[in-house]
């Protein structure tokens, strides 16, 4: 790692809250695709059952 001198705080944490959001972000994201996966579903199966 190079020597950040008297930066090396604000970098690291820097680094600490951008991949803490992007980790939330991807967490974010697969709940909600889940989510929609399932609602998606949920309409096929009603669909099906009417149709």
């Amino acid at each position: 790692m190079p020597d950040l001198g008297k930066y090396a705080d604000a970098v690291l944490s820097a680094y600490g809250v951008s991949s803490l959001l992007l980790l939330l972000l991807v967490i974010f994201t697969l709940r909600k695709g889940r989510a929609a996966r399932q609602a998606l579903e949920d309409v096929e199966k009603r669909s099906k059952t009417n149709g």
